[in-house]
Protein backbone atom coordinates (compact mmCIF):
# COMPACT_ATOMS: atom_id res chain seq x y z
CA UNK A 1 0.00 0.00 0.00
CA UNK A 2 2.85 2.36 0.80
CA UNK A 3 4.34 1.79 -2.65
CA UNK A 4 1.00 2.39 -4.32
CA UNK A 5 0.53 5.67 -2.42
CA UNK A 6 4.08 6.70 -3.34
CA UNK A 7 3.45 5.99 -7.03
CA UNK A 8 0.21 7.93 -6.93
CA UNK A 9 2.03 10.84 -5.32
CA UNK A 10 4.70 10.73 -8.06
CA UNK A 11 2.04 10.72 -10.77
CA UNK A 12 0.17 13.57 -9.08
CA UNK A 13 3.36 15.62 -8.85
CA UNK A 14 4.17 14.99 -12.51
CA UNK A 15 0.64 15.97 -13.54
CA UNK A 16 0.55 19.16 -11.44
CA UNK A 17 4.00 20.25 -12.54
CA UNK A 18 2.99 19.65 -16.16
CA UNK A 19 -0.14 21.76 -15.73
CA UNK A 20 2.09 24.48 -14.28
CA UNK A 21 4.21 24.32 -17.45
CA UNK A 22 1.12 24.71 -19.60
CA UNK A 23 -0.02 27.78 -17.65
CA UNK A 24 3.48 29.24 -17.91
CA UNK A 25 3.46 28.71 -21.67
CA UNK A 26 0.01 30.27 -21.96
CA UNK A 27 1.40 33.47 -20.37
CA UNK A 28 4.27 33.67 -22.87
CA UNK A 29 2.93 35.49 -25.98
CA UNK A 30 6.14 35.11 -27.98
CA UNK A 31 6.09 31.33 -27.66
CA UNK A 32 2.41 31.21 -28.58
CA UNK A 33 3.08 33.27 -31.71
CA UNK A 34 5.98 30.96 -32.60
CA UNK A 35 3.80 27.86 -32.22
CA UNK A 36 1.05 29.42 -34.33
CA UNK A 37 3.41 30.46 -37.11
CA UNK A 38 5.49 27.30 -37.48
CA UNK A 39 2.39 25.13 -37.84
CA UNK A 40 0.45 27.50 -40.13
CA UNK A 41 2.46 30.06 -42.09
CA UNK A 42 5.65 28.02 -42.27
CA UNK A 43 3.81 24.89 -43.40
CA UNK A 44 1.78 26.75 -46.03
CA UNK A 45 4.86 28.57 -47.33
CA UNK A 46 6.89 25.37 -47.59
CA UNK A 47 4.13 23.78 -49.66
CA UNK A 48 3.37 26.70 -51.99
CA UNK A 49 6.70 28.50 -52.35
CA UNK A 50 9.25 25.73 -52.62
CA UNK A 51 12.42 27.26 -54.14
CA UNK A 52 13.14 24.31 -56.43
CA UNK A 53 9.73 24.56 -58.09
CA UNK A 54 9.77 26.14 -61.55
CA UNK A 55 7.03 28.75 -61.51
CA UNK A 56 6.59 31.73 -63.87
CA UNK A 57 10.21 31.69 -64.99
CA UNK A 58 10.72 34.61 -67.43
CA UNK A 59 11.98 33.51 -70.86
CA UNK A 60 12.87 35.35 -74.07
CA UNK A 61 13.23 33.75 -77.51
CA UNK A 62 15.11 35.02 -80.55
CA UNK A 63 13.42 33.33 -83.52
CA UNK A 64 15.51 34.05 -86.60
CA UNK A 65 14.16 31.02 -88.46
CA UNK A 66 10.44 31.86 -88.29
CA UNK A 67 9.54 28.34 -89.44
CA UNK A 68 6.76 25.97 -88.37
CA UNK A 69 9.27 24.13 -86.17
CA UNK A 70 10.51 27.27 -84.45
CA UNK A 71 6.92 28.42 -83.90
CA UNK A 72 6.13 25.06 -82.29
CA UNK A 73 9.03 25.59 -79.91
CA UNK A 74 7.90 29.11 -79.04
CA UNK A 75 4.34 27.99 -78.33
CA UNK A 76 5.58 25.14 -76.10
CA UNK A 77 6.53 27.58 -73.32
CA UNK A 78 3.53 28.72 -71.31
CA UNK A 79 2.40 29.28 -67.68
CA UNK A 80 2.61 28.21 -64.95
CA UNK A 81 6.16 26.90 -65.44
CA UNK A 82 7.17 29.80 -67.71
CA UNK A 83 5.81 33.22 -68.49
CA UNK A 84 4.65 33.85 -72.04
CA UNK A 85 7.84 34.06 -74.16
CA UNK A 86 9.04 37.50 -75.16
CA UNK A 87 10.17 37.59 -78.81
CA UNK A 88 13.33 39.68 -79.12
CA UNK A 89 16.06 40.51 -81.55
CA UNK A 90 19.53 39.18 -80.85
CA UNK A 91 20.97 42.59 -79.95
CA UNK A 92 18.38 43.03 -77.17
CA UNK A 93 19.17 39.82 -75.30
CA UNK A 94 22.23 41.00 -73.36
CA UNK A 95 20.52 44.19 -72.18
CA UNK A 96 17.46 42.27 -71.02
CA UNK A 97 19.46 39.70 -69.09
CA UNK A 98 21.72 42.37 -67.57
CA UNK A 99 18.60 44.12 -66.30
CA UNK A 100 17.31 40.84 -64.79
CA UNK A 101 14.22 40.75 -67.00
CA UNK A 102 14.77 37.19 -68.20
CA UNK A 103 16.13 34.04 -66.62
CA UNK A 104 16.38 32.22 -69.95
CA UNK A 105 17.04 33.45 -73.49
CA UNK A 106 16.77 30.89 -76.29
CA UNK A 107 18.30 31.65 -79.70
CA UNK A 108 16.89 29.77 -82.73
CA UNK A 109 19.20 30.44 -85.72
CA UNK A 110 18.14 30.99 -89.30
CA UNK A 111 17.70 27.77 -91.28
CA UNK A 112 17.09 25.73 -88.16
CA UNK A 113 14.18 23.67 -89.55
CA UNK A 114 15.99 23.06 -92.84
CA UNK A 115 19.08 21.77 -91.05
CA UNK A 116 17.01 19.55 -88.74
CA UNK A 117 15.23 17.87 -91.65
CA UNK A 118 18.56 17.47 -93.47
CA UNK A 119 20.09 15.78 -90.36
CA UNK A 120 22.82 18.44 -90.09
CA UNK A 121 22.58 18.69 -86.26
CA UNK A 122 22.06 22.45 -85.91
CA UNK A 123 22.90 24.25 -82.67
CA UNK A 124 20.62 26.23 -80.40
CA UNK A 125 21.95 28.70 -77.84
CA UNK A 126 20.38 28.88 -74.37
CA UNK A 127 21.51 31.77 -72.18
CA UNK A 128 20.80 31.24 -68.47
CA UNK A 129 20.95 33.77 -65.64
CA UNK A 130 22.80 31.60 -63.10
CA UNK A 131 22.36 34.16 -60.30
CA UNK A 132 18.84 32.74 -59.95
CA UNK A 133 20.26 29.46 -58.78
CA UNK A 134 17.20 27.28 -58.22
CA UNK A 135 15.36 28.38 -61.37
CA UNK A 136 18.53 28.14 -63.45
CA UNK A 137 19.24 24.57 -62.38
CA UNK A 138 15.69 23.27 -62.76
CA UNK A 139 14.69 25.40 -65.73
CA UNK A 140 17.66 24.67 -67.97
CA UNK A 141 16.80 20.97 -67.92
CA UNK A 142 13.13 21.74 -68.54
CA UNK A 143 13.95 23.95 -71.54
CA UNK A 144 16.11 21.21 -73.06
CA UNK A 145 13.37 18.61 -72.61
CA UNK A 146 10.72 20.86 -74.16
CA UNK A 147 12.86 21.76 -77.18
CA UNK A 148 13.99 18.18 -77.84
CA UNK A 149 10.43 16.91 -77.43
CA UNK A 150 9.08 19.37 -79.99
CA UNK A 151 11.91 18.64 -82.43
CA UNK A 152 11.50 14.88 -82.18
CA UNK A 153 7.74 15.06 -82.64
CA UNK A 154 8.13 17.38 -85.64
CA UNK A 155 10.69 15.12 -87.31
CA UNK A 156 8.58 12.00 -86.78
CA UNK A 157 5.58 13.63 -88.44
CA UNK A 158 7.63 14.88 -91.38
CA UNK A 159 9.44 11.64 -92.05
CA UNK A 160 6.79 9.19 -90.92
CA UNK A 161 9.16 7.46 -88.53
CA UNK A 162 7.92 4.14 -87.24
CA UNK A 163 6.72 3.96 -83.68
CA UNK A 164 9.15 2.86 -80.99
CA UNK A 165 9.22 -0.92 -80.40
CA UNK A 166 8.64 -0.40 -76.68
CA UNK A 167 5.89 1.71 -75.12
CA UNK A 168 6.90 2.85 -71.65
CA UNK A 169 3.85 3.59 -69.50
CA UNK A 170 4.73 5.89 -66.60
CA UNK A 171 2.62 5.62 -63.47
CA UNK A 172 3.53 7.86 -60.53
CA UNK A 173 2.38 6.25 -57.29
CA UNK A 174 1.39 8.16 -54.12
CA UNK A 175 1.50 11.50 -56.01
CA UNK A 176 0.02 10.99 -59.52
CA UNK A 177 0.20 14.66 -60.53
CA UNK A 178 3.75 15.04 -59.13
CA UNK A 179 2.64 17.95 -56.95
CA UNK A 180 5.68 19.14 -55.03
CA UNK A 181 3.46 20.94 -52.55
CA UNK A 182 2.26 17.60 -51.24
CA UNK A 183 5.76 16.74 -50.15
CA UNK A 184 6.56 20.21 -48.83
CA UNK A 185 3.59 20.58 -46.51
CA UNK A 186 3.79 17.15 -44.88
CA UNK A 187 7.57 17.21 -44.61
CA UNK A 188 7.45 20.63 -42.97
CA UNK A 189 5.15 19.31 -40.23
CA UNK A 190 7.62 16.51 -39.55
CA UNK A 191 10.50 19.00 -39.29
CA UNK A 192 8.55 21.46 -37.14
CA UNK A 193 7.63 18.76 -34.62
CA UNK A 194 11.33 18.18 -34.00
CA UNK A 195 12.34 21.83 -33.90
CA UNK A 196 9.51 23.12 -31.71
CA UNK A 197 9.80 20.33 -29.15
CA UNK A 198 13.46 21.17 -28.55
CA UNK A 199 12.71 24.90 -28.30
CA UNK A 200 9.75 24.59 -25.92
CA UNK A 201 11.36 22.25 -23.41
CA UNK A 202 14.68 24.08 -23.41
CA UNK A 203 12.99 27.46 -23.06
CA UNK A 204 10.78 26.16 -20.23
CA UNK A 205 13.81 25.15 -18.16
CA UNK A 206 15.76 28.32 -18.91
CA UNK A 207 12.71 30.45 -18.14
CA UNK A 208 12.49 28.96 -14.65
CA UNK A 209 16.20 29.49 -14.10
CA UNK A 210 16.06 33.12 -15.21
CA UNK A 211 12.96 33.84 -13.10
CA UNK A 212 14.35 32.03 -10.07
CA UNK A 213 11.45 29.59 -9.81
CA UNK A 214 13.76 26.60 -10.14
CA UNK A 215 14.94 27.30 -6.58
CA UNK A 216 11.33 27.08 -5.41
CA UNK A 217 11.05 23.62 -6.94
CA UNK A 218 14.21 22.48 -5.14
CA UNK A 219 12.64 23.06 -1.72
CA UNK A 220 9.44 21.25 -2.67
CA UNK A 221 8.95 17.48 -2.16
CA UNK A 222 9.55 16.73 -5.86
CA UNK A 223 12.37 14.85 -7.56
CA UNK A 224 14.40 15.83 -10.65
CA UNK A 225 12.75 12.92 -12.45
CA UNK A 226 9.29 14.37 -11.77
CA UNK A 227 10.35 17.86 -12.82
CA UNK A 228 11.86 16.65 -16.07
CA UNK A 229 9.05 14.24 -16.98
CA UNK A 230 6.46 16.97 -16.37
CA UNK A 231 8.17 19.22 -18.91
CA UNK A 232 8.41 16.35 -21.38
CA UNK A 233 4.71 15.45 -21.32
CA UNK A 234 3.45 19.04 -21.18
CA UNK A 235 5.53 20.38 -24.07
CA UNK A 236 5.07 17.18 -26.05
CA UNK A 237 1.30 17.47 -25.70
CA UNK A 238 1.36 21.05 -26.98
CA UNK A 239 3.38 20.06 -30.05
CA UNK A 240 1.15 17.06 -30.77
CA UNK A 241 -2.04 19.15 -30.59
CA UNK A 242 -0.54 21.88 -32.78
CA UNK A 243 0.67 19.32 -35.33
CA UNK A 244 -2.73 17.62 -35.42
CA UNK A 245 -4.52 20.92 -36.06
CA UNK A 246 -1.99 21.88 -38.73
CA UNK A 247 -2.28 18.53 -40.49
CA UNK A 248 -6.07 18.71 -40.63
CA UNK A 249 -6.67 22.45 -41.12
CA UNK A 250 -3.68 23.58 -43.18
CA UNK A 251 -2.48 20.50 -45.07
CA UNK A 252 -5.75 18.64 -45.63
CA UNK A 253 -8.00 21.70 -45.53
CA UNK A 254 -6.26 24.64 -47.20
CA UNK A 255 -3.75 22.74 -49.35
CA UNK A 256 -6.07 19.83 -50.20
CA UNK A 257 -3.29 17.29 -49.71
CA UNK A 258 -4.57 13.73 -49.24
CA UNK A 259 -3.16 11.74 -46.33
CA UNK A 260 -2.97 8.05 -47.15
CA UNK A 261 -2.12 6.42 -43.83
CA UNK A 262 -3.41 6.17 -40.28
CA UNK A 263 -3.13 9.41 -38.35
CA UNK A 264 -3.27 7.68 -34.91
CA UNK A 265 -0.32 5.54 -35.98
CA UNK A 266 1.60 8.60 -37.18
CA UNK A 267 1.00 10.54 -33.97
CA UNK A 268 2.02 7.52 -31.92
CA UNK A 269 5.35 7.64 -33.71
CA UNK A 270 5.44 11.41 -33.22
CA UNK A 271 4.95 10.92 -29.47
CA UNK A 272 7.93 8.56 -29.36
CA UNK A 273 10.01 11.09 -31.29
CA UNK A 274 8.87 13.86 -28.94
CA UNK A 275 9.99 11.80 -25.96
CA UNK A 276 13.51 11.84 -27.44
CA UNK A 277 13.61 15.42 -28.74
CA UNK A 278 12.13 17.00 -25.60
CA UNK A 279 14.79 15.19 -23.58
CA UNK A 280 17.35 16.59 -25.99
CA UNK A 281 15.97 20.09 -25.43
CA UNK A 282 16.39 19.75 -21.66
CA UNK A 283 19.94 18.49 -22.14
CA UNK A 284 20.82 21.55 -24.26
CA UNK A 285 19.20 23.84 -21.68
CA UNK A 286 21.43 22.40 -18.93
CA UNK A 287 24.48 23.25 -21.06
CA UNK A 288 23.38 26.82 -21.76
CA UNK A 289 23.38 29.69 -19.27
CA UNK A 290 20.84 31.86 -21.06
CA UNK A 291 18.49 31.89 -24.04
CA UNK A 292 21.15 33.29 -26.37
CA UNK A 293 23.49 30.37 -25.73
CA UNK A 294 20.59 27.95 -26.01
CA UNK A 295 19.68 29.42 -29.40
CA UNK A 296 23.20 28.89 -30.74
CA UNK A 297 23.32 25.33 -29.42
CA UNK A 298 19.93 24.61 -30.94
CA UNK A 299 21.03 25.84 -34.37
CA UNK A 300 24.08 23.59 -34.24
CA UNK A 301 21.80 20.68 -33.33
CA UNK A 302 18.67 21.20 -35.40
CA UNK A 303 20.40 21.84 -38.73
CA UNK A 304 22.14 18.44 -38.94
CA UNK A 305 19.01 16.73 -37.60
CA UNK A 306 16.84 18.17 -40.37
CA UNK A 307 19.31 18.17 -43.26
CA UNK A 308 20.85 14.71 -42.72
CA UNK A 309 17.79 12.77 -41.56
CA UNK A 310 16.39 12.16 -45.04
CA UNK A 311 13.70 14.83 -44.98
CA UNK A 312 15.45 17.22 -47.39
CA UNK A 313 17.53 14.79 -49.46
CA UNK A 314 17.48 10.97 -49.69
CA UNK A 315 19.77 9.27 -47.20
CA UNK A 316 20.98 6.95 -49.96
CA UNK A 317 22.76 9.87 -51.62
CA UNK A 318 24.81 10.63 -48.48
CA UNK A 319 28.18 9.08 -47.57
CA UNK A 320 27.87 5.78 -45.73
CA UNK A 321 29.60 7.24 -42.66
CA UNK A 322 26.96 9.97 -42.39
CA UNK A 323 24.18 7.41 -42.84
CA UNK A 324 25.57 5.27 -40.03
CA UNK A 325 26.04 8.22 -37.67
CA UNK A 326 22.52 9.55 -38.28
CA UNK A 327 21.02 6.22 -37.21
CA UNK A 328 21.55 7.49 -33.66
CA UNK A 329 19.33 10.52 -34.36
CA UNK A 330 15.60 10.19 -33.61
CA UNK A 331 14.69 12.37 -36.60
CA UNK A 332 16.08 9.80 -39.05
CA UNK A 333 13.61 7.16 -37.94
CA UNK A 334 10.78 9.67 -37.50
CA UNK A 335 11.18 10.92 -41.09
CA UNK A 336 11.17 7.34 -42.37
CA UNK A 337 8.00 6.35 -40.51
CA UNK A 338 6.33 9.70 -41.20
CA UNK A 339 6.85 9.49 -44.94
CA UNK A 340 5.91 5.81 -45.01
CA UNK A 341 2.63 6.40 -43.15
CA UNK A 342 1.55 9.75 -44.58
CA UNK A 343 2.72 9.25 -48.17
CA UNK A 344 2.44 5.51 -48.75
CA UNK A 345 -0.19 4.45 -46.21
CA UNK A 346 2.14 2.01 -44.44
CA UNK A 347 0.96 0.04 -41.42
CA UNK A 348 2.66 -1.03 -38.23
CA UNK A 349 4.04 -4.13 -39.97
CA UNK A 350 6.20 -1.81 -42.10
CA UNK A 351 7.31 0.80 -39.56
CA UNK A 352 7.71 -1.27 -36.39
CA UNK A 353 11.50 -1.11 -36.62
CA UNK A 354 11.40 2.71 -36.63
CA UNK A 355 9.08 2.63 -33.61
CA UNK A 356 11.51 0.37 -31.78
CA UNK A 357 14.50 2.55 -32.64
CA UNK A 358 12.67 5.68 -31.43
CA UNK A 359 11.81 4.01 -28.13
CA UNK A 360 15.42 2.93 -27.56
CA UNK A 361 16.88 6.33 -28.53
CA UNK A 362 14.27 8.13 -26.40
CA UNK A 363 15.10 6.12 -23.29
CA UNK A 364 18.82 6.69 -23.82
CA UNK A 365 18.42 10.45 -24.32
CA UNK A 366 16.06 10.73 -21.36
CA UNK A 367 18.53 8.92 -19.08
CA UNK A 368 21.42 11.08 -20.30
CA UNK A 369 19.43 14.30 -19.89
CA UNK A 370 18.20 13.26 -16.43
CA UNK A 371 21.76 12.61 -15.25
CA UNK A 372 22.84 16.03 -16.55
CA UNK A 373 19.75 17.68 -15.03
CA UNK A 374 20.45 16.16 -11.60
CA UNK A 375 24.03 17.36 -11.78
CA UNK A 376 22.91 20.89 -12.67
CA UNK A 377 20.39 20.98 -9.81
CA UNK A 378 23.02 19.69 -7.37
CA UNK A 379 25.35 22.52 -8.37
CA UNK A 380 22.57 25.08 -7.87
CA UNK A 381 21.74 23.66 -4.45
Amino acid sequence: MARIRQKRRHLANIFRLGVKELWSLARDPMMLVLILYVFTGAVYTAATAMPETLHNAPIAIVDEDDSPLSQRIVSAFYPPQFTMPQLLRMDAVDAGMDAGQYTFALHIPQGFQRDVLASRVPELQLNVDATRMSQAFTGSGAVQQIVMGEVNEFVQRQRGTAAAPVDLALRARFNPALEKGWFGGLNQIINQITMLSIILTGAALLRERERGTIEHLLVMPVTPFEIMLSKVWAMGLVVLLAAALSLNLVVRGMLQVPVEGSLPLFFTGAALCLFATTSMGIFLATLARNMAQFGMLMVLTIMPLQMLSGGSTPRESMPELVQDIMLAAPTTHFVELGQAILFRGAGIEVVWKQFLWLAVIGVALFALSLARFRKTIAQMA
